[in-house]
């Protein structure tokens, strides 16, 4: 997908939404486990409660590689239902060299073919440039991130700067604002401000957004840009708002809720 159909989907649904599809059989409802694919029948049910609120979905292949062959089964059936005009990621936080960098370009650009795919900068370049060779598909690399390990090593100084803003600096000049997009967490204000002007043009991909604290005025009132420019992540708090038959329902107005609040700043 092009930046400008993104941008197109974003103003026209008045919604920066990304529902992560990070289906956990132990927590979907009871009555799918007798369906012949349980995750696929969960997904399907939340794809169509909340096409109409959100503008992306993630697919974290964690969720989904555990399972073996009937995962990734699951896996490519609920990308073959989510409509043409939602942008997909793949939340698969590849990061390797060479041949191997290539093969995973394929294996979500061609094989699964998502519009973007969250990549581990750690190896350099040549762990990241790969994922940049395909017209309209982008890669989404990790920037800095609100897990409580993110201390370890993105905060640490390194000469002038801190990692993370080194990080960010070097990956930017690889791609562009058309190809390239970046994790960054969304709990603190002034981390996100801070990220928005080194990156005023780029997207980014924000989880943290309800089970780990972070809200949407946060997000929308320190990150935005012309371009709405963010793709807030919500997982648990929509797939999972509900654990009974109604959670279709449940899942449809809590994204429903998140839009309205979005909406407020598109």
């Amino acid at each position: 997908m092009e930046r400008a159909q993104l941008v197109k989907q974003i103003f026209g649904r008045r919604s920066v939404l990304c529902v992560g599809l990070d289906t956990d059989l132990n927590k979907i409802p009871r009555h799918l486990l007798r369906e012949a694919d349980p995750g696929f029948s969960f997904n399907k049910a939340i794809i169509d409660a909340t096409k109409e609120y959100t503008v992306a979905y993630k697919i974290n292949t964690a969720f989904y590689e555990a399972q073996g062959i009937r995962g990734w089964e699951s896996l490519q059936r609920t990308l073959e239902y989510i409509p043409e005009d939602i942008f997909t990621i793949a939340d698969a936080k590849r990061g390797d060299i060479g041949n191997t960098a290539d093969q995973y370009a394929k294996t979500f650009f061609e094989t699964y073919p998502f519009d973007s795919v969250t990549v581990a900068p750690y190896m350099g370049s040549d762990s990241v440039k790969p994922f940049l060779q395909r017209k309209d598909k982008w890669a989404i690399v990790l920037g800095l991130t609100s897990n409580a390990g993110s201390a370890d090593f993105q905060l640490q100084q390194c000469g002038s700067e801190l990692l993370y803003e080194k990080v960010l600096r070097a990956v930017a000049s690889w791609g562009s604002p058309d190809n390239l997009m970046f994790v960054i967490g969304a709990t603190r204000k002034e981390q996100l401000q801070h990220v928005r002007q080194m990156l005023p043009d780029h997207f980014f991909l924000v989880p943290g957004v309800g089970a780990q604290g972070g809200d949407v005025p946060t997000v929308c009132g320190n990150a935005m840009n012309k371009d709405g420019g963010v793709l807030i992540n919500v997982s648990r708090g929509v797939i999972y708002a509900s654990n009974g038959e109604d959670f279709a329902d449940e899942a449809a107005k809590a994204a429903k809720a998140y839009r309205d609040e979005m909406a407020v700043y598109l």
